[in-house]
């Protein structure tokens, strides 16, 4: 089975761009982030015709996350449990059944963050702590759980190809990067490192700013957490770099994994 994560950037103007990449790749399931839209401007019948099943979880101009299912979802969850007020649309999470049972899958976009010492930096943080809350729920139904997404969080300074340049970035400060190592510490795998160690210069973001791309000026943001289950059944993981360089790419690529 094959999963993958793809910030794209606003769905309707990379949809060309994610429809030859779902033919060509053909994952089971993918993790849709930032499709600037509401679930009704989705362009559900473009996925359809390819045989997909489209869980939508949107927002108008900002945020937006979706999962894309070869399989029917179950057991949906629209938003990120601990806040009742909170608005914003960065969580999705549906259970797919298997032959050996059944896959917990999330979608999530996790706050920016910047500027520092702004509401938004303090909402960024609030969130991992919800979402370290859930995790805890989740780990304890002992199931595969993937939980991928745009996590806003460069984890360690391998994860950037030049960390300096992001010391004053919400994406790099101690409270977040200290953060997402607590949800490591759960007992959560990263797949990416969980298959390739400690190899550097693996990116998912480029910056349209600056020649990023063109100098692989890159960072990982794009993570995908696996419980315990998961991790044991994971084959493989890669970060599908080849797709910044089409014509009018999201500044993120897809990362997919394999598991057995």
């Amino acid at each position: 089975m094959k999963i993958a994560t793809w910030n794209v950037n606003s769905i309707k103007a990379r949809l060309e761009n994610a429809v030859s990449w779902f033919r060509e790749a053909k994952p089971d399931i993918v993790c849709l982030q930032e499709l600037k839209c509401e679930d009704s401007a989705f362009p559900t019948a473009a996925f359809e015709d390819l045989g997909y099943h489209c869980l939508v979880h949107g927002q108008k101009t900002y945020n937006g996350v979706a999962i894309l299912s070869r399989m029917q979802p179950e057991d949906v969850r629209r938003g990120l449990p601990g806040d009742e007020a909170d608005s914003q649309a960065r969580y999705l999470e549906a259970v797919f059944s298997i032959p050996s049972g059944v896959v917990r899958v999330a979608s999530l976009y996790l706050p920016n963050g910047n500027p520092i010492g702004t509401e938004k930096f303090a909402y960024k943080l609030a969130w991992m702590n919800r979402f370290e809350n859930h995790v805890r729920h989740l780990l304890k139904l002992e199931e595969p759980c993937v939980l991928a997404g745009d996590y806003n969080v460069i984890p360690e300074a391998r994860d950037a190809r030049n960390p300096e340049a992001w010391l004053g970035d919400a994406l790099y400060q101690p409270e977040s990067r200290s953060k997402f190592r607590d949800l490591i510490n759960l007992g959560l795998s990263d797949a990416i490192r969980q298959i390739h160690g400690d190899e550097a210069g693996l990116y998912t973001f480029w910056d349209y700013q600056a020649g990023a791309w063109q100098r692989n000026n890159g960072i990982r943001i794009d993570h995908l957490l696996l419980s315990p289950q998961a991790a044991d059944l994971l084959a493989d993981a890669q970060i599908m770099r080849d797709v910044r360089a089409q014509d009018r790419p999201s500044d993120h690529v897809p990362v997919m994994i394999t598991i057995k």
